[in-house]
């Protein structure tokens, strides 16, 4: 299986390479339209090769994905705090009833005694 997870990933990284080197033309990039950067006076404009474009894309993506994704189980990890302090709660109840049976019986048997 891991020999499997290996070349997998030596897959992915074979197809990246190939990707940069296939793209490697530079673009330009403008932050906002010809008209609204007149209109507003001011506009961020970076030549960057294509495929640097395409994979900050993804990693982006990526990013994004995983924050919404942790605002999304939000609920999820608060049951699961709730019954975690809710168990640890039960559980000092249950050893402090142990330990008072147990003194109990100590003190029953010191009288049989």
């Amino acid at each position: 299986m891991r020999y499997i997870k290996y070349l997998f990933l030596a897959a992915i990284a074979l197809a990246l390479v190939l990707l940069a080197l296939a793209n490697r033309d530079p673009v330009t990039l403008t932050v906002l339209p010809g008209g609204l950067a007149e209109w507003v006076n001011w506009n961020f404009v970076i030549t960057l090769p294509l495929f640097v474009v395409l994979l900050g894309g993804i990693v982006a993506g990526l990013l994004i994905g995983f924050v919404w994704e942790w605002f999304r189980e939000h609920r999820q990890r608060a049951d699961a705090k709730a019954q975690r302090k809710e168990r640890d709660r039960l559980a000092r109840e249950v050893e402090d009833l142990r330990g008072d049976a147990s003194q109990s019986q100590d003190e029953v048997l010191a009288l049989l005694e």
